[in-house]
């Protein structure tokens, strides 16, 4: 057995774990990522990716290559509907334009790519980082020790167990968690709603599909509910199926339990409505649970859970991936600035006080939608209200002991088409130069960056303190006059995009903000002795 330390182990390799990846390599954090299957997706899930995610890959440098994906495998921008069948009624339109109404609040705009599509571009992007991957490669073990984490890895084509020490895990191993499970960590919630499956097939679409640029399609029909996806050029997708009906109006939410090529065949030619006998080839089938529910706690110890380990939703909503990219994006600079030493290590306990309600008021909508807009059979009494989709998206307002004085609104969320300058909501957007090619989005995609008005050249002093006491790097960033940014004075923002701390008195925001940040960074003790 080989023996090996990394300061990171991340444990899948799918879309959280590879998002998880890109973060710690751009933060210049040496880390392994071990995934079970041999390589990236294959089955085009996860469609729908916010605004805020793509502010995340913005931050990384991949922005227009996820575009560039993104324009092969659909026409963006299309509308989400439900109807009867494909070729029938329309019942209702939830957006009519993905994204009508979003446009100004941020430098990107919402995206559908599939998994298969977006996940190597995560990969390329991560090794070329500096990251290392080892697909095709089994957890076997994992043991929890004081100062590190031991695990055992096993190469799946044969050859030597691998043993590795690292100072933290990033859980990222999917709804089905072995390592939530050994942390005996539960999950709350709804649970199971329904056992389901996606059909992949094939079959010439072009006439029921029309002119009509369809992004997402629900079904209610008499007989099944569930949702279609459409290849860009209509000539196959993926039906998948939530629950059917039989003649007398039973409901079956078992729709796993016998499912014959023939079925198949049936409930695709159900759902798009097509009284002819047009050729539909089944491709594959996938299993799979819708469920709502969140852990108790997103780790423990040295180890952290990220995406669906951490919280399972229906994908009513598109919420599931977008939320455990921002589970990565929250994690990954604290851990950075814990393993150079800058940050004490109480700064990871924010990941859990910040994360987890904002994930389990996702679940929440997640569920709402599903109620709502698949399964009305479903009770309406412990239905939490549907929320704005853009304060969802954006809006999140976070409170802990990473961010100074953060007032937390019930629900943990703002309104972005407002701008505020909240200290624990992201940093609103603005255009600052006239090219409008750099926004306030963009000013801590490298670390920590203070904006101030201009003229207050006290901070320059400040920032010199902090960056000499604890070897920090602050970008700042004096404002001019007309910049357009109508930020309230002095304004810290974190790696991740969000307000840390807030001054509107220039001369004693200068004076404290050293010890503001050695506070948020859990590490007062070091600033004191360095500075």
């Amino acid at each position: 057995m080989t023996a090996r330390h990394v300061p990171v182990l991340v444990v899948g390799g799918s879309l959280v774990g590879l998002s998880t990846s890109v973060l710690l390599a751009h933060h210049g954090v040496p880390h392994l990522l071990v995934e079970h299957h041999s390589g990236t997706a294959i089955h085009p899930r996860a469609a729908s990716f916010h605004q805020r995610t793509m502010e995340v890959f913005r931050s990384v440098g991949i922005q227009s290559a996820v575009e560039q994906a993104a324009a092969l495998e659909f026409v963006q921008n299309g509308a989400i509907v439900a109807v009867e069948s494909l070729g029938g009624r329309e019942l209702a339109t939830f957006f009519a334009n993905f994204n009508a109404g979003v446009e100004e609040l941020s430098p990107t705009s919402r995206l559908f790519i599939t998994q298969v599509g977006l996940e190597p571009v995560l990969r390329d992007r991560a090794v070329a980082l500096g990251a290392e991957h080892l697909f095709g490669t089994e957890l076997v073990s994992l043991t929890e020790h004081p100062d590190h984490v031991a695990a055992v890895l096993r190469p799946r084509s044969g050859g030597a167990d691998i043993e590795i020490t690292a100072d933290h895990v990033v859980a990222a191993d999917g709804a089905h968690s072995r390592i939530r499970e050994q942390l005996g960590i539960p999950l709350a919630g709804h649970g199971d709603v329904a056992d389901c499956v996606t059909i992949y097939f094939s079959s010439d679409l072009r006439d029921l599909i029309g002119d009509r640029n369809l992004s997402v399609v629900y079904v209610n029909h008499p007989n099944l509910l569930g949702f279609f996806r459409f290849a860009i050029d209509a000539q196959s997708g993926f039906l998948a199926v939530f629950a059917t009906f039989d003649a007398a109006g039973v409901r079956d939410n078992n729709v796993a339990r016998d499912l014959a090529p023939d079925r198949c065949v049936e409930l695709v030619r159900t759902a798009l409505g097509a009284a002819d006998e047009r050729q539909i080839e089944i491709e594959t089938v996938q299993y799979w649970t819708a469920s709502a529910a969140t852990a108790t706690s997103f780790g423990r110890g040295r180890v952290f859970l990220a995406g669906d380990s951490a919280h399972v939703m229906p994908p009513t909503g598109g919420f599931g991936g977008n939320t455990g990219v921002a589970d990565a994006h929250n994690l990954a600079w604290k851990l950075a600035l814990v393993h150079r030493g800058i940050a004490g290590p109480g700064l990871l306990d924010t990941y859990d006080t910040e994360r987890r309600p904002i994930a389990d008021l996702t679940v929440e909508q997640a569920y709402t939608r599903y109620a709502l807009r698949v399964d009305p059979s479903l009770p309406k009494d412990d239905l939490q209200p549907a929320l704005d989709d853009p304060s969802i998206e954006l809006g999140a307002v976070v409170a802990s002991s990473a961010v100074a004085g953060a007032d937390l609104p019930e629900p943990p969320l703002e309104n972005p088409r407002d701008g505020s300058w909240s200290v624990g909501a992201r940093v609103p957007h603005r255009w600052i130069d006239r090219d409008r090619s750099v926004s306030t989005v963009d000013l801590a995609a490298n670390g920590f960056a203070l904006v101030v008005p201009s003229g207050h050249s006290g901070y320059d002093r400040a920032v010199q303190q902090v960056e000499a006491g604890t070897g920090l790097n602050i970008r700042l960033h004096h404002l001019t006059d007309g910049s357009g940014v109508d930020a309230p004075g002095a304004v810290l923002i974190r790696p991740d995009g969000v307000i840390a701390w807030a001054s509107a008195d220039p001369e004693a925001g200068a004076a404290g903000l050293p010890d503001a940040l050695a506070s948020l960074l859990s590490a007062p003790a070091q600033v004191a002795s360095r500075g």
